[in-house]
């Protein structure tokens, strides 16, 4: 079919009623707060389910119309996107929306409208096109290495794709990266494809933070929304071990991430939040139009520099939303009213259909 241009989508946009808009989404991730800042905003909501994964949307009632599917790759179908364009639905992308429907199918096949920018999803997922965006905008980042053979000091190791840390770890040397890539294989997380588009950047030591962005295109303005840091397992556990049994035992400490916690970042620093994200959306601009349109996030380490370095971006909204549902101390600076980055994304659209701009903020 090829890739899904702009102005069919905003023909399919042109029929829709734009006084019965529906904010959907996919059941995962970081949909309580896109569809709950939806209702706030006065929009109808649509969920599209996972038959078995429904309980935490109906017991919170954050959804109005219920599409379930069998398996989540199946919003991509024919029948879903019928039902979808029937609501004069928006879809607001997340983490596992493009996990599971598959960039090719949410590039080539998916014909709903979509909030933010559909093209810029690929720059995320795909290593040195997301170094790429981080390099032209003059972003601090980590030193990354082009072959395992050359590690000659700590790496951390990553993989492609939207997979919350999963397979990650770190090395120190070419022989310890064999042999973890060995046991994350043997665990099923990894596999030869995967091995052969490793990412290896220096492990920076510091303090995470990743810090939640609204760029408006309406307003043309970047907006700190709030920030979170992560809890990783199994490397949270076995840091809460003493130093003698982390020696002893036999274990490889994976990154995956079960949940955020709440952080604010030291008040000095804030120069530098705003710097790195007006860069990041100049530089999404300049090499993937219309850019970061709506919520990102970039993941940071701070260190005793105090240099507030990227180790990697989110083009949509993050997992750490879910720590301001209520608002963040940012978010309450800048609005005075609670704001989740999902009632922010329905306001930018309550604000396109009132005043004009639908077609500057949907693909």
């Amino acid at each position: 079919m090829g890739k899904v241009k702009k102005n069919e989508i905003l023909g399919i946009l042109d029929g829709y009623d734009k006084e019965n808009i529906t904010i959907a989404t996919l059941g995962s991730h970081t949909s309580l707060h896109i569809l709950k800042g939806a209702k706030e905003e006065g929009f109808r909501t649509a969920i599209v389910c996972e038959k078995g994964r429904e309980i935490p949307y109906q017991r919170f009632d954050v959804a109005d119309e219920y599409i379930m599917v069998d398996k989540f790759p199946d919003i991509v179908n024919g029948d879903v996107q019928e039902k979808l364009k029937s609501m004069n639905a928006i879809v607001v992308p997340h983490g596992s929306f493009v996990a599971y429907a598959g960039l090719d199918r949410v590039e080539d096949d998916f014909v709903v409208p979509m909030f933010g920018n559909r093209d810029i999803l690929r720059w995320e997922a795909e290593r040195d096109l997301e170094r790429k965006l981080l390099v032209e905008g003059d972003v601090r980042i980590p030193y990354k290495y082009n072959d395992p053979s050359e590690i000659d000091r700590a790496v951390m190791v990553k993989f492609p794709g939207a997979r919350g840390g999963r397979g990650y770890f770190v090395a120190s040397s070419n022989e310890e990266f064999n042999e973890k890539i060995k046991i994350m294989k043997d665990r099923g997380w990894l596999e030869d494809k995967d091995v052969e588009n490793a990412h290896i950047e220096e492990y920076v030591a510091g303090c995470n933070y990743c810090i939640h962005y609204f760029y408006s295109a309406l307003n043309d303005e970047v907006e700190v929304m709030g920030m979170d840091s992560r809890y990783e397992s199994s490397i949270d556990g076995f840091v809460r071990m003493p130093a003698k049994d982390q020696l002893d035992i036999s274990m490889s400490p994976s990154y995956v991430v079960t949940g955020n916690h709440p952080a604010v970042i030291r008040e000095s620093l804030l120069t530098q939040v705003f710097d790195i994200g007006d860069k990041l959306v100049e530089s999404a601009k300049k090499l993937v139009s219309p850019g970061m349109n709506g919520p990102f996030c970039m993941q940071t380490l701070v260190n005793d520099d105090l240099e507030v370095i990227c180790f990697e971006i989110s083009a949509r909204s993050d997992g750490g939303t879910n720590t301001f549902m209520g608002g963040s101390p940012y978010s309450h600076i800048k609005y005075g009213e609670p704001m989740s980055m999902g009632r922010r994304v329905a306001r930018e659209i309550k604000t396109a259909i009132k005043e004009g701009g639908l077609e500057k903020i949907i693909t």
